[in-house]
């Protein structure tokens, strides 16, 4: 008998993903994130009527140093142009729909609307620690939807049963969106020549901040508390 034919018996297997119990309709989107896409879209309609085009509502890192902290919450709600208000819309369904999922208790919705909000601030609070001193006004969701793809990264086994932080899987994913993440901030300086380009700091501060909280998040307001055990 060749040895090399028992080599495999000795190999400690890899921990593989449960399959979940049932699947979800691909296009049946839970109504929060669906208003919540439309929302923004709808606000971008009307974002040339504010002021300054609605850049003001935009965060700018040297306000946090004078005790200025609502651009933290109002930079989620205006964008730079239509293609950036459609593909945060448009990933946010993507990505916001598992966890909405999960968040099945009847609080689910508000726990949702909290997560988005949170990984939006912390995204922005991570950009503007980066930028200190900036006076250029940052804008858009970006933040808070890349909270939602580092949280739907650990619920991929299925509603109700999460992932843990340092299972393979979730640390190759991880390490693949922040590896796009990190191109496509340098893509942004390139065609920019140095100017304001792509936060890709708010998406990694905002992705870090959705894969970490999740966990707490899943505890409050899923059902099927369940942790999948590294093996």
């Amino acid at each position: 008998m060749n040895p090399e034919d028992n080599c495999s018996e000795h190999r400690p297997a890899e921990p593989s993903l449960p399959q979940p119990s049932g699947s979800e309709p691909i296009f049946k989107i839970p109504f929060v994130p669906l208003v919540v896409a439309v929302g923004l879209v709808g606000l971008f309609m009307v974002q040339p009527d504010l002021s300054q085009g609605g850049t003001e509502l935009g965060l700018r890192p040297v306000d946090l140093s004078y005790g200025y902290i609502g651009g933290l919450f109002t930079h989620m709600v205006v964008h730079g142009s239509w293609m950036h208000v459609i593909m945060n819309a448009v990933a946010l369904l993507a990505f916001g729909t598992p966890v909405a999922r999960d968040f099945d208790k009847s609080m689910g919705p508000i726990g949702w609307l909290l997560f988005f909000i949170v990984c939006g601030v912390l995204g922005g609070l991570g950009y503007a620690l980066v930028h200190w001193g900036d006076y250029t006004p940052m804008v858009g969701a970006s933040g808070a939807v890349f909270g939602m793809i580092g949280a739907s990264l650990r619920l991929m086994a299925g509603p109700g049963l999460l992932i843990p932080l340092f299972h393979p899987v979730v640390l190759r994913g991880a390490a693949a969106w922040m590896a796009v993440n990190l191109a496509t901030g340098l893509l942004g300086i390139v065609l920019t020549g140095g100017g304001a380009g792509i936060a890709w700091e708010a998406h990694a501060f905002g992705f870090l901040a959705g894969i970490i909280l999740i966990a707490p998040f899943h505890q409050l307001f899923s059902r099927k508390i369940h942790q999948m055990p590294v093996r």
